[in-house]
């Protein structure tokens, strides 16, 4: 996350909770404490103001040809940059990629969340039955990069979706696709509108992908159903007066399906983590701070809570693997983390992997909490701006790594690496 967008995104408190070291918390200060998860909880929603998401998506599927994930992949336009070392400050490399010299540079586009094909199927490969290694990142439109309080940018396009066809980890091809919110326009014609949101985490789980909306609880997008669009309008977004449909230039829109949105205690959904060696397989939610305190205070939160300051937490929900939505809306574990600038979480049962930033120039560390223990570890060190989180269990037998791995993706411009580090951190 930048200090730009982040810095709206995040009504944090000022005063930290424990000591601080080089900017991140002390291995000692960082503990958990076990919560009522029932004040935790989500209510699904199938629709938006302008219908069902269901009913929007098939009146585009009347004008607009339809793609999934593998069309995407066999329409890869661009190359990526195998790693073959450990990129900036990371420790226990596996494997992984940069990006190639565009959106290296881009500072309009900020990279944030990241999960593979690993979790969409146990075993890494997708869709069912095929044969795909693919790895998704999502970004985000900032129009302020250099946060002096002008927008350089004055059109925000969103958020967009990077699918990287990872078959040959040592020649990775990718393209970018623009996420949007399928809406009617006022004479009632079926179209779509950007979603402008931050992404900070996403996770893939069957054909769906859910996406964390800070403020409000998560999106959800079915990565079988994508649109193919007109591209030579690079500032128009949905149905354009020419009676085409456009994506900011993007060749591919993929339309939300799903909405859940926060209902109990208020919660930052910063990031997000898929779970399959819980039973039943479970997502877990977790919160960023600058201090090591979250602050309720903004208005845009939903939920109850208004006003209060709270250790940030890790909250888990069960899923349910024959839809791949939610099993229950209620939360079934939550533990608060007294740990600042948390970018990502993965957990394995009741210990909870956690990324941990360090600014424009600090090394990011991967760290693992059990839950209700009295400290943190440090399992490595992660690359420059380290974000989101994606655990790639060695059972994903489609990729044939003899070791489990915990994919991480970095954000600030000419220091972005999408990589996997070793999961015990050798």
């Amino acid at each position: 996350m930048t200090l730009t967008r982040r810095t709206i995104l995040k009504a944090i408190a000022a005063a930290p909770v424990a000591a601080v070291a080089g900017g991140v918390l002390a291995p000692a200060g960082a503990h958990a404490a076990t919560l009522d998860a029932g004040q935790f909880t989500l209510a699904g929603r199938s629709s938006n103001r302008y219908g069902q998401f269901a009913d929007l998506t098939a009146g585009l599927a009347t004008r607009l040809t339809k793609a999934d994930v593998s069309t995407v992949l066999a329409d890869a336009t661009r190359s990526a940059d195998p790693l073959t070392s450990a990129p900036s400050t990371a420790e226990a490399f596996r494997t992984g990629f940069a990006w190639d010299t565009a959106d290296q540079a881009v500072d309009y586009w900020i990279p944030q969340g990241v999960t593979t094909s690993a979790d969409a199927y146990g075993n890494g490969l997708y869709p069912a039955g095929g044969s795909n290694k693919v790895v998704l990142v999502s970004w985000y439109f900032e129009t302020d990069p250099d946060a002096d309080g002008v927008d350089e940018y004055t059109l925000d396009k969103g958020l967009r979706l990077t699918l990287v066809d990872y078959d040959d980890a040592s020649a990775p091809r990718y393209r970018h696709v623009l996420l949007v919110e399928p809406v009617t326009t006022g004479t009632s014609e079926h179209s779509f509108s950007p979603v402008r949101k931050h992404a900070g985490g996403i996770m893939w789980y069957g054909d769906l992908l859910y996406v964390v909306d800070t403020y409000k609880g998560l999106r959800v997008f079915d990565l079988s159903t994508m649109f193919k669009v007109a591209t030579a309008e690079k500032d128009v977004c949905g149905l354009h007066t020419d009676g085409q449909y456009y994506g900011y230039g993007y060749q591919y829109v993929l339309p939300q399906s799903h909405a859940y949105d926060n209902a109990g205690t208020y919660l930052r959904y910063t990031t997000i983590g898929l779970d399959r060696a819980s039973n039943p397989d479970s997502l877990v939610i977790s919160e960023y701070s600058s201090s090591g305190t979250v602050s309720y205070t903004d208005g845009a939160f939903i939920g109850t809570g208004a006003g209060t300051v709270t250790t940030p937490k890790v909250v888990r929900w069960n899923l349910d693997y024959t839809d791949r939505h939610l099993a229950s809306l209620s939360a079934v574990e939550a533990v608060s983390v007294s740990q600042q600038k948390i970018q990502g979480v993965v957990s394995r049962g009741t210990e909870h992997y956690l990324s941990v930033s360090n600014g424009p120039s600090g090394t990011g560390t991967l760290r693992t909490l059990t839950s209700g223990a009295p400290a943190a570890s440090t399992v490595c060190d992660l690359a420059v701006g380290c974000e989101d989180l994606s655990y790639h269990s060695s059972g994903a037998s489609g990729w044939a790594y003899d070791e489990s791995v915990i994919w991480n993706v970095s954000e600030y411009p000419d220091k972005r690496y999408v990589y996997a580090v070793r999961a015990d951190g050798s």
